[in-house]
């Protein structure tokens, strides 16, 4: 069908599953809430998979554009650096196998 009407698969397959582009605002108030939901905490990537849970397909991109927009800023904490004591060896190794090396010849 492609070859008669002289038209790329690409493009038959791009208008089949042509997706349906959402208006951002309409979601705005959605995003507001996960938020809000959250105690304040989720950041776009969370956000996004709880909308999908509601059946509502954004972009992260676009949500992070809500969110500023908005003056959205989650909260998070910084991790805190540990000073971990590091074994030393410094003890005498005892010689277990009684072993004694003869380097006379080579090999």
């Amino acid at each position: 069908m492609c070859q008669i009407l002289k038209i790329a698969k690409s493009t038959y397959y791009y208008q089949t599953n042509n997706c349906v582009k959402y208006d951002v605002n309409n979601y705005e108030e959605e995003v507001i809430s996960a938020f809000n939901k959250s105690r304040k905490i989720y950041g776009a990537r969370k956000i996004k998979a709880v909308l999908m849970r509601k059946d509502i397909i954004l972009s992260r991109r676009k949500i992070r554009f809500l969110m500023i927009k908005n003056n959205l800023v989650s909260k998070y904490t910084k991790l805190k650096y540990r000073n971990h004591k590091t074994m030393v060896n410094t003890d005498q190794i005892s010689n277990v196998l009684n072993s004694q090396f003869n380097n006379k010849k080579p090999n």
